[in-house]
């Protein structure tokens, strides 16, 4: 943030400098007017009204395009701020949402819109405008000190007003946003179970707490919209008394004959152009207190440090995977998920990590190709740590198939080719390599076939193998399949273990969690962990003939009580 606000800055100053040119157009009208009464009217003088209309003229032409050139400045404050801050705004929501499901993922988003908002308002005008009320206020002091005593507390009372209104209105606003936020989630949470939701007859129920959080996000937004109402037509008002008490004022001193007619008129239009600022800073207050607060959260969203710099671009691996005392502790756990695991795979090499639920595979499988960083240890491939591997430079030697498959809205192609641009060749290739060939070119627009959302319009066997072309795509070094036969049909688990072996002939290394026997003929090594610990680790044969003879004398142990 810090890195874009110093580029920010020079135009900042730009706005700046036309708000000042701006405001002193806005003396025109002013002076037009004092010069009419005083000049114009005294003398009958056609051609100095010529003169000054020609002259107001040519200031006010001036006036809108330097405005039309501020606000413009404002709107490219509002791109370069999307440019700037989309990219590593999504790349942290997808790495926080990878470590933590429950991650908060359209709140950023709506941060940087409520950023881009403030810069583009005209709320962020009139806070450039405030600072040239002394402007106004020394000319009308020049007309009469009098006038000028009454235009400076005019000026303090409105300041004092929007001050009043900040102080009330901030906590209200911050605690409006936050709950409102707490009632998205809760709705966009819920509604990923929708099938339980339906089939279990909870909608009611649901619909009942989300009534309950909006009950109390409508008295906040109620209370905070009284408050906003309350100072808006406040500020109005005294706007308006203001300048009419103004108008008297100058009317005495025209008839004490302290002042003229035309000071009388230039100082009510010079007012008015002092507190319009102010008025317009009461009266969009929200948007300003929103964007603070959207600028406060994304600071402190990216600002924390943890998302690695730029690395150099390392070469493709051979896929030599290390795992060294390898432990893990969700966040806010006290209880670790993994405890100091150690392991070694070559090129080309497969294991099998089986183990009941709960015992850590999932986690493991997301260690192992970096999505979440260990609390100890390290997983390396080819010697380098993949937790700090550049994540675009890392994801193309990977292939991973997550638990629970969900496919990109788009087409078949799309989702194999990592939504980059469909090279039909690669594409190809990869369904073969999983055995999924024969069964995409059966699809009625073959590899054309929208997934839809989700991939809701496939099967969940049919999306399971999409996914392992998907994790096949390219030139995948590393490749970790959690539970990749979970749907799978006869056919299909013939096609995985086929798939399986091909990686294993093509020196790929390979990681499989499973339950089933049928992927655990085709690998080399058996990891069974029991706890987050390891219980055995070695050889596929030899761990397999340990297990059976283990299982054999609880047979026998049985039998015999």
């Amino acid at each position: 943030m810090k890195t874009i606000w110093r580029e920010l800055r020079p135009l900042l100053w730009y706005i700046a400098l036309f708000s000042f040119c701006v405001n002193l157009l806005y003396l025109v009208p002013a002076l037009f007017m004092l010069q009419v009464f005083d000049r114009v009217l005294t003398t009958s003088s056609q051609e100095t009204l010529v003169v000054l209309l020609a002259g107001t003229a040519v200031a006010m032409t001036i006036l809108l395009l330097l405005d039309y050139v501020r606000h413009s400045l404002q709107g490219v404050l509002a791109t370069i701020v999307d440019e700037r801050l989309a990219r590593p705004l999504v790349e942290t929501l997808v790495e926080r949402a990878a470590r933590s499901p429950q991650a908060g993922i359209g709140d950023g988003m709506r941060d940087l819109a409520q950023l881009k908002a403030m810069l583009s308002s005209n709320a962020l005008g009139a806070l450039f405008d405030a600072p040239w009320a002394p402007l106004f206020l020394a000319l009308i002091w020049g007309f009469h000190p009098l006038l000028g005593l009454g235009a400076l507390a005019s000026v303090a009372l409105m300041l004092a007003l929007a001050w009043l209104n900040h102080r009330i209105s901030r906590a209200a606003i911050e605690g409006l946003q936050r709950d409102g936020r707490r009632a998205s989630k809760y709705v966009e949470s819920s509604l990923r179970n929708a099938e339980v939701l339906q089939a279990l007859g909870m909608t009611g129920k649901l619909l009942g707490r989300w009534r309950a959080l909006q009950d109390e996000v409508a008295g906040a937004q109620a209370s905070a919209a009284r408050t906003s109402v309350v100072f808006t037509a406040l500020t109005r008002f005294l706007r308006q008394a203001i300048q009419i008490l103004m108008l008297a004022l100058g009317a005495w001193l025209v008839i004490s004959q302290e002042a003229s007619a035309g000071i009388m008129i230039a100082t009510t239009v010079l007012l008015g152009r002092a507190l319009q600022p102010v008025e317009q800073l009461v009266g969009s207050w929200r948007a300003l207190a929103d964007g603070r607060a959207a600028h406060a959260r994304l600071n402190a969203f990216l600002g924390d440090g943890s998302r690695p710099g730029e690395q150099l671009e390392l070469p493709c691996p051979e896929g030599r995977l290390r795992v060294e005392g390898l432990s893990y502790r969700a966040p806010n756990s006290g209880k670790p998920v993994l405890y100091n695991l150690a392991l070694q795979l070559e090129p080309g090499e497969s294991l099998a990590v089986i183990g009941a639920s709960a015992a850590g595979k999932s986690t493991l499988a997301r260690l192992l190709i970096g999505v979440w960083a260990p609390s100890s240890g390290s997983v390396r491939l080819d010697g380098s740590d993949v937790a700090a591997w550049r994540r675009d430079g890392l994801g193309q030697w990977i292939g991973y198939v997550p638990q629970d498959v969900e496919l990109f809205e788009g087409s078949v192609a799309d989702n194999i080719a990592r939504l980059d641009a469909v090279d039909s060749e690669r594409v190809i290739r990869a369904a073969k390599r999983a055995n999924a060939h024969e069964m995409i070119v059966e699809f009625a627009s073959g590899y054309d076939t929208q997934v839809g959302e989700g991939g809701l319009r496939l099967s969940p066997g049919q999306r399971q193998r999409i996914a392992l072309a998907r994790a096949l795509y390219g030139n995948p070094r590393l490749v970790v399949l959690d539970e990749p036969n979970s749907n799978l049909d006869g056919a299909g688990e013939v096609a995985l273990a086929q798939a399986v072996s091909g990686l294993r002939a093509e020196g790929v290394t390979t990681v499989i969690i499973t339950h089933r026997p049928s992927l655990v003929a085709h690998v080399t090594k058996i990891l069974v962990l029991e706890a987050g610990r390891v219980k055995r680790y070695g050889a596929a044969s030899d761990v397999m003939k340990e297990m059976q003879r283990q299982a054999q004398a609880a047979v026998d142990t049985a039998s015999v009580a």
